[in-house]
């Protein structure tokens, strides 16, 4: 794809990190190559990088298995 989907815009190759949650479960890839486009920001996947990840997150989810683990805090909104 050359342009975006939504606006037209252009896209370029990128390295991004990804938050992909199941549930509470919730996988941070990072070095994730994307198009991204310039103009509105929107994000696409190339259908071979989903398969990975979702290849992936199903194998961490069922074993345990990361690269390493992070602590992410969680704040409720406040009104």
């Amino acid at each position: 794809m050359k342009r975006c989907y939504f606006c037209k815009g252009v896209l370029s190759k990128e390295r991004i990190r990804h938050f992909h949650q199941w549930g509470e479960d919730v996988v941070l890839f990072e070095n994730l190559e994307v198009e991204k486009c310039t103009q509105c920001g929107e994000v696409f996947l190339e259908p071979k990088t989903v398969r990975e990840i979702d290849a992936k997150a199903k194998e961490i989810r069922e074993h345990k298995t990361s690269t390493r683990n992070i602590v992410i805090p969680v704040v409720a909104a406040v009104n």
